[in-house]
């Protein structure tokens, strides 16, 4: 368990479950609420976006989503969990393209050719409200803040996506991976940089294109230097402030 300030140790929060909305409020993890809230539009007016939500599973750890190669029809906003999304080489070797909280979408990546281009895999017992894209799409055409989110939201996937393949080193794109983690629980209301890593070290690796090896050092100096507190899958970034500046090259280049 992690230090807080007192003194004391305490586990590190998880990102809150799904909470339900009402007539009004929209549920707690919607992928759409900050954006639609933040344009004037409450859940009443936006009841036709509301009535295309299924919920789905929870998925098992391990269970997939979707595959690559499934017929696109539907993008996944997660409610509760974590999955990743991740494609086979021509070698038979696993690229992890990316991990996904609550409040994030999956499958933005399938709107062309109409195919999942990756298999998206739950990490952690997961939730999901499913959105039909043939009826997303029509709805985006009437409301323009649906379609700006959208768009947004596809940008950012493209975004890191291309911050990873600049020429960085370990220490950096671990550094990037950290405060982007920390950034996105924090929005989910996780407290003090504290969070869980549910993915693996090799999963991790993969994704920053390093060796399982390699994480393991870059992470043991993160501890020496007191910038993380490690125990388990348990993270706390201890100095928020050098650790943003060491990730500066990547998220900021």
């Amino acid at each position: 368990m992690a230090p807080n300030h007192s003194g004391k140790s305490e586990t590190p929060d998880r990102a809150p479950l799904a909470v339900e909305g009402d007539a009004y409020a929209f549920c707690t993890t919607c992928a759409f609420s900050s954006a639609c809230v933040a344009a004037g539009y409450d859940k009443r007016e936006l009841a036709e976006l509301h009535c295309l939500i299924e919920h789905v599973g929870p998925f098992e750890p391990g269970a997939h989503v979707f595959r690559a190669g499934d017929r696109f029809r539907s993008i996944y906003a997660v409610r509760s969990g974590m999955v990743k999304t991740m494609t086979m080489g021509v070698d038979g070797r696993e690229h992890v393209l990316g991990f996904y909280l609550p409040s994030e979408v999956v499958g933005l990546n399938a709107i062309y050719p109409e195919r999942y281009p990756c298999d998206a895999i739950a990490l952690e017992e997961t939730e999901f409200c499913r959105f039909s894209f043939p009826a997303m799409s029509e709805l985006a055409a009437r409301v323009p803040i649906v379609l700006q989110h959208l768009l947004r939201m596809l940008s950012k996937e493209l975004g890191m996506a291309s911050h990873l393949a600049g020429d960085h080193t370990a220490d950096e794109r671990m550094a990037a991976f950290l405060v982007d983690l920390g950034e996105r629980y924090m929005r989910l209301g996780v407290r003090d940089w504290h969070f869980r890593l549910s993915m693996s070290r090799t999963d991790i690796a993969n994704h920053l294109r390093l060796a399982s090896e390699t994480v393991s050092r870059v992470l043991g100096r993160f501890r020496a230097q007191q910038l993380v507190y490690i125990e388990g899958r348990d993270v706390q970034l201890l100095d928020p402030t050098r650790m943003r500046a060491l990730a500066s090259p990547v998220l900021d280049p």
